[in-house]
């Protein structure tokens, strides 16, 4: 390993730390007793709005796999697949399968919230 690649490593772990941190923190307010339906639907909603990032939090971890399947691609030994092929369905799984169920929990959870 060379001391950029070390240089890169080294900030990946601190970014995945700062991330985890915050989805702690994310976690402990839906723990609190207090959530009711429209707030858990309100927050629900900020995981995938387009909002800040683009697409919200569920759409940038989808992009982050994308990154890294391509990546992928270009450097598999046989390009046959076997590593971007898994990273792409999981970003398909998140951006399509868990975006949508998130929006058809906050749905059920208050309707009303729904944009017009």
């Amino acid at each position: 390993m060379t001391g950029r690649t070390r240089t890169r490593l080294e900030r990946v772990r601190a970014a995945v730390g700062i991330a985890s941190l915050a989805v702690q923190q994310i976690e402990d307010d839906l723990a609190a007793d207090d959530v009711d339906g429209p707030e858990l639907a309100a927050i629900l909603r900020e995981l995938i709005e387009d909002t800040d990032p683009p697409g919200g939090f569920i759409a940038a971890l989808a992009q982050l796999l994308t990154v890294a399947a391509q990546r992928a691609e270009q450097i598999e030994p046989d390009r046959d697949g076997d590593a971007s092929c898994p990273l792409h369905e999981a970003a398909a799984l998140l951006a399509d399968d868990a975006g949508q169920r998130l929006i058809w929990a906050a749905r059920s959870l208050h309707p009303q919230g729904d944009p017009a």
